[in-house]
């Protein structure tokens, strides 16, 4: 029997879903807003018996993760823009490591400390690895909070099964909305299978003592790591590329856009649907892996786009990536914590569409 929807926060619902995929150990930091959710984790996560530590600072969350994420348990840390910048050493150690992990950012605007309103002025730093060095974080966006639920859950097998670290990138408003939302069952993490990379050694195996670390002093094998890590990312691509798509095909204009940017654009495509206008909805699920093939199909197939975000144009360039000069692409945005209209996203494709 499946369990009855709950009306939740997409905090809570981003803590509890952690929670039953079997989070072991949290570690964070409180920043607006996404406070709820490491609140919901220090009641709940400790009345399982389970460790959270609010940590001193950002940084000291993140390494803490390095070290719980070493031993082989599910371990996950949550902020926002400002304390995720803080996080980024820490996440480039985690891949130089091939160590699986969640990282949740409750996005807010900026650059600085910004405000506490929502923005998607993130994408570069999740997208292109803010930290130093060759590396990738797989970037997954929900555009509501059972989406929300549904992700973070998937994050852990994710990060596991592809030693990478998982980032949850929600904007503000994903994360203070409360919406109904079905939660996925609770895994008993007794099950889990061992990890036979994990740090120091298990005496009933016999297995050799392992040491997890990100450095190494000798060039050729340093590249050669890096190369290796690579392929891998390449076929985690694969199996990940993620989207959604409403409408497209008989579209005159096709939005492009994730997490509450996707909802506003959808919001519009039903107003312009009753005046006659076709517009449909191109939706990236993940950001890394970026859904690259099918943007450029489309544009071959005279798709025209419209890309809309909370920021100044980052996700963007990413779409004149895919289409690569093959269709016209423009772009539509609002930043510093203002949410774009259905009102204004539907005059700007009218304009575009000379209606």
């Amino acid at each position: 029997m499946s369990e009855e929807k709950r009306l939740m926060k997409g905090n809570e619902a981003i803590a509890e879903s952690a929670i039953r995929a079997g989070c072991k150990a949290y570690f964070g930091y409180p920043i607006t807003p996404q406070n709820e959710l490491i609140a919901y984790m220090a009641k709940h996560l400790l009345a399982r018996g389970r460790i959270f530590i609010q940590a001193e600072s950002e940084v000291a969350a993140i390494n803490m993760v390095y070290g719980a994420a070493a031993t082989g348990a599910r371990a996950m840390t949550s902020s926002s823009s400002p304390g995720v910048s803080l996080k980024q050493e820490g996440i480039s150690y985690l891949c130089g490591a091939d160590l699986p992990c969640v990282v949740v950012n409750v996005a807010r605007s900026g650059p600085g400390l910004g405000g506490i309103s929502p923005s998607q002025g993130d994408y570069f730093q999740s997208t292109r690895g803010g930290g130093h060095g060759d590396y990738h974080t797989i970037v997954l966006a929900p555009k509501n909070v059972q989406e929300s639920a549904d992700l973070t859950y998937e994050a852990f097998a994710i990060s596991e099964k592809w030693r990478i670290p998982v980032l949850i990138l929600a904007d503000g408003l994903i994360g203070q909305m409360m919406e109904g939302v079905t939660l996925p069952p609770e895994i008993d993490i007794e099950s889990l299978p061992r990890k036979p990379w994990a740090v120091g050694h298990q005496a009933d195996t016999g297995r050799a003592i392992n040491h997890v670390t990100s450095i190494n002093l000798v060039p050729a094998e340093l590249e050669a790591a890096n190369i290796a890590r690579y392929e891998r990312y390449g076929r985690a691509a694969r199996e990940l590329t993620r989207y959604e798509e409403i409408g497209v095909e008989d579209a005159d204009l096709v939005f492009v856009a994730y997490g509450t940017s996707a909802r506003v654009c959808q919001g519009a495509m039903e107003a312009a649907a009753a005046q006659g206008i076709k517009l449909g909805l191109f939706r990236p699920i993940s950001l890394w892996p970026f859904p690259y093939d099918r943007l450029s199909e489309l544009a071959r197939r005279g798709k025209r786009f419209l890309a809309v975000e909370m920021s100044m144009g980052q996700m963007v360039e990413d779409v004149r990536l895919a289409v690569n000069g093959a269709a016209k692409v423009d772009f539509y945005g609002r930043c510093g914590g203002v949410i774009p209209s259905e009102e204004e996203v539907l005059a700007e494709a009218r304009r575009l569409l000379g209606r």
